[in-house]
């Protein structure tokens, strides 16, 4: 069994150490060609940009690979506590990053969380920098800090309300970050974590993966299914994301040959 799982984690490396090779040798490219005395001061600031540009987007597809790996082996996480208010049940953050730490931080993924401008009056922003590799990206969310309940009634003070609204952005951000469903249970027979998806999203990706001439095989290894149809529906938006990254990468990379060549 440990053996099957870790050739299916060797071809799973195959998809994105082959992007990889694409974008070392013409970064490689670039930086003969900015050795060269006979390449004047302003084309190598522009071979050197080109590099950067490269580096940079190279680093985006690897968090992307790295983004589906880590959902695809995360389940939904069983709800632990009470809002009596609501009456309803939520998994807490400590739930949320007891079962969600382990994966992400195996994949490279570092969270760091803060507060910013712009939320509108009465709210604090919530934000989220998801880092990888020298890859940052930032997620965001407003809360409500007036310290009104569901019927509009005074309920906490506005120093509760600010703490309370921090904890509620941190643990809406871990889930929406990372696609994460909350149960009753958690057995991950939730609402489509094991669904396949709909012919029409199939037909979708399919149309997208030819467009681009992407490996269906290997796009499979690294969503960790057996074929396109078994992706299951709560991993579609995240599938069709990687295609879409992976056919702007490509259209970056053959931009940069050619003006490398002039």
């Amino acid at each position: 069994m440990k053996q099957a799982i870790a050739a299916r984690e060797e071809k799973a490396e195959l998809a994105p150490t082959v992007a990889r090779s694409e974008a070392t040798a013409l970064i490689e490219m670039l930086e003969r060609a900015a050795r060269d005395p006979a390449v004047d001061v302003e084309k190598m600031r522009e071979l050197m940009a080109m590099r950067a540009q490269i580096m940079a987007e190279q680093r985006s597809i690897e968090w992307d690979d790295a983004m589906a790996a880590a959902q695809s082996e995360m389940r939904p996480v069983a709800a632990d506590a009470s809002n009596p208010s609501t009456k309803s049940r939520y998994a807490s953050y400590l739930a949320l990053n007891s079962a969600m730490r382990p994966v992400y931080a195996r994949h490279g993924f570092s969270l760091g969380f803060n507060t910013a401008e712009g939320a509108p009056e009465g709210s604090i922003r919530v934000v989220c920098d998801v880092s990888r590799a020298g890859h940052t990206r930032r997620y965001q969310v407003d809360m409500p800090t007036d310290g009104k309940g569901s019927r509009g009634g005074d309920v906490m003070t506005k120093t509760h309300a600010t703490g309370s609204g921090l904890t509620y952005g941190q643990r809406y951000l871990l889930k929406l970050i990372f696609n994460i469903a909350v149960g009753l249970d958690d057995d991950g027979n939730a609402a489509g974590a094991t669904e396949p998806i709909t012919p029409e999203q199939l037909a979708e990706l399919i149309k997208l993966a030819d467009e681009i001439g992407a490996d269906k095989i290997k796009f499979c290894e690294v969503m960790k299914v057996e074929s396109l149809a078994a992706i299951p529906k709560a991993k579609f938006a995240n599938a069709y994301a990687l295609l879409v990254s992976k056919r702007a990468h490509e259209s970056t990379v053959a931009n940069l040959k050619k003006a490398a060549k002039k």
